[in-house]
């Protein structure tokens, strides 16, 4: 589809990358959200948490949420999308992916931004127990990914699904990696690293043989822990081998259904390669709109609700 001209006009301060990221990550708040935590029991054994919020009026669509790394559901990127869709009588659920949800989950592997197989549990996991006939998809940065990587690996995805959307995305991510252990953006590195290395050292008391505390102690970068355990927990060789086979940008070409993609062009974790315009131009369901600001996840509007959470209810709208 033709790319998107944006609308997105922000007040000043929030023209500034790191200012409307960090203000988004870490000041806003959403509030007077209820949700209802219901676990998922994974056919490996392991587990997820869902936490569904419901519009006032009995509804059959529902909004699949995704957060991205080291995110959770009470994120408040998560929780200003589910409230403004519970507000136009769609319910939501937004996944804490394994690990996330407060509590250790089971196995030495977790999440990664190609694991579509949680995904399609989570979505059958709905369609078995909940009277549901329109479903929207709705990913942010790694969740993103995961969403557009579902959509264009999978032959025959579930009617029910009927369109998504993808917020701040490194749709590809070796180059995005290096954006981010960039000196612009250290401090996110450092905070992401922090957050990930002290998880690990929780899966290694748990399973001593699979990992050493030493080669935990010598993680000094994001691509060290992959390499030394996103890729290996998970099936790759190392991280370039990770990187390389769960980038949904190669899958794009790909997808069926109405998707949306919002990628700010001052977003410092995304690197050139992270805005498809020749993949948008070419598939009839995909839609680009690269504004102008936002930085990651970070498109303030004045008001209770972000741009990119009204243009999501929007384009759903518009489309179904």
């Amino acid at each position: 589809m033709p790319i998107i001209k944006s609308e997105y006009k922000p007040p000043h301060f929030f023209k500034n990358s790191y200012f409307s990221t960090i203000y988004s990550g870490r000041i806003r708040k959403v509030n007077d959200i209820s949700q209802v935590r219901e676990r998922l029991t994974l056919e490996d054994g392991d587990f997820m948490d869902l936490d569904f919020s419901f519009a006032k009026q009995k509804t059959n669509k529902l909004i699949i949420i995704l957060h991205g790394l080291e995110g959770n559901a009470q994120r408040h990127y998560m929780l200003g999308t589910a409230k403004l869709l519970n507000e136009n009588n769609i319910d939501a659920v937004c996944v804490n992916f394994r690990g996330c949800g407060g509590e250790d989950n089971l196995k030495y592997r977790s999440y990664h931004s190609g694991n579509t197989q949680d995904l399609k549990e989570v979505i059958q996991h709905v369609l078995e127990n909940r009277s549901y006939d329109t479903i929207y998809l709705n990913g942010y940065s790694l969740g993103a990914n995961v969403i557009l990587k579902y959509l264009g690996e999978t032959e025959v995805i579930p009617n029910e699904i009927k369109g998504s959307v993808a917020v701040s995305v490194p749709c590809f991510l070796n180059s995005s990696l290096i954006e981010l252990m960039k000196p612009k953006n250290m401090i996110y590195a450092r905070i992401f690293q922090k957050k990930l290395v002290a998880k690990l050292k929780i899966k290694q008391e748990k399973f001593p043989n699979q990992i050493s505390k030493e080669t935990i102690n010598n993680i000094s970068s994001l691509k060290d822990f992959d390499d030394v355990y996103t890729s290996k927990a998970h099936g790759f060789i190392d991280a370039e081998d990770y990187y390389t086979k769960t980038s949904s940008l190669q899958y794009l070409q790909n997808i069926k259904i109405p998707t949306l993609i919002i990628n700010a062009l001052n977003d410092s974790f995304l690197s050139p390669e992270c805005f498809p315009v020749k993949e948008a131009k070419e598939n009839d369901n995909l839609f680009l709109e690269m504004p102008e600001y936002g930085g990651h996840v970070g498109f303030y509007k004045k008001g209770e609700y972000y741009y990119n959470e009204l243009k999501t209810l929007e384009f759903f709208k518009k489309h179904f």
